[in-house]
């Protein structure tokens, strides 16, 4: 049987011995905590900057360094064995790749998704470009391993976007997670995030808790990610999705906490739809919040926590 992403992040990658980038230093902000309880049936978390550690607390396409970017591609190429069925061009292999992968990028981005104001490109898209271009020249992969073609390629983006840029779990994140579970409040994830995400989270947490299970503690329809709406934050299309998914389950947005790093791409749309917000101010490298934001009222947070385990003492008992 293939493996599931999970499988492949957490058992299989690991296995193979392969140098990864480390998740930037984290840097602790300077601040008060301010807490509120509120009788909460479930908390949705922002994925890059909030439970995950990465640069620029975000998730990158490419890497600010050009060099890092090809590192990564020559890396990828040499771990899914491109390299034969690839037009063979003076230059580097990873110099022709990234031609391939930001041509590949950009006719997504461009394409976007209708009316859509903050269009989300698929990352597996991009490498589904890429390997169909393979295929008309003869390459091959293990279905057995890795799956139909609509799951290998997922693979190679989590492989390639773990190249990019290192991914850890901020400390507590495991805890809080478990903890709010303990108080029957359930986790969702309302978030810019790929397919892949929710294995970097199983992954991740698993380093801090290693009896973590995304699946369990994380259910499916509580996943609101940018890649699967094709839309990003602060769009209306990905907070709408997320009010209609607490819907399904009889609840009301106000009765949701959304958790986030950010004031201009989480809070304030999450005030917007009635959301209960939380803004987490525990690392300088992905705080996006500013003395003048926080005098305003739609970027106010009605919680801040600077510790991810913190927000379990915000749950009316």
């Amino acid at each position: 049987m293939a493996l599931t992403l999970e499988q492949y992040a957490t058992n299989y990658l690991p296995t193979r011995g392969l140098p990864w980038p480390i998740p930037p230093t984290f840097q602790p902000k300077k601040a008060r905590p301010h807490l509120e309880r509120y009788p909460l049936k479930a908390v949705l978390w922002t994925a890059y900057g909030t439970l995950l550690n990465t640069l620029q607390g975000e998730l990158l396409f490419e890497h600010p360094q050009v060099f890092v970017t090809e590192n990564a591609l020559d890396k990828t190429i040499k771990e899914f064995n491109m390299w034969n069925s690839m037009s063979r061009k003076p230059g580097a292999p990873a110099e022709y790749m990234r031609e391939l992968y930001n041509k590949a990028f950009t006719t997504l981005k461009m394409l976007g998704h209708g009316s859509e104001k903050h269009p989300e490109v698929v990352a597996e898209q991009v490498w589904d470009d890429i390997v169909k271009k393979l295929l008309q020249k003869e390459y091959k992969f293990d279905a057995g391993l890795f799956g139909a073609l609509n799951e290998y390629v997922k693979k190679i983006a989590y492989f390639y976007h773990s190249s990019i840029q290192g991914c850890g779990a901020y400390p507590g994140a495991a805890d809080a997670i478990r903890l709010l579970a303990d108080r029957g409040v359930v986790s969702g994830l309302l978030a810019d995030g790929q397919c892949f995400t929710p294995a970097q989270i199983h992954k991740a947490l698993r380093e801090e808790d290693e009896s973590f299970d995304v699946n369990a503690y994380i259910p499916v329809n509580l996943r609101i990610l940018s890649a699967e709406k094709f839309a990003k934050k602060p769009s209306d299309t990905l907070f709408k999705a997320a009010v209609a998914a607490v819907a399904a389950r009889g609840w009301k947005p106000e009765q949701v906490l959304h958790v986030g790093s950010n004031v201009v791409r989480d809070i304030a749309p999450a005030k917007k739809f009635g959301f209960r917000t939380a803004l987490f101010a525990g690392d300088k490298n992905s705080l996006v919040a500013t003395g003048e934001h926080l005098k305003e009222p739609e970027f106010r947070p009605d919680i801040l926590i600077t510790e991810l385990p913190q927000i379990a003492e915000v749950m009316a008992s």
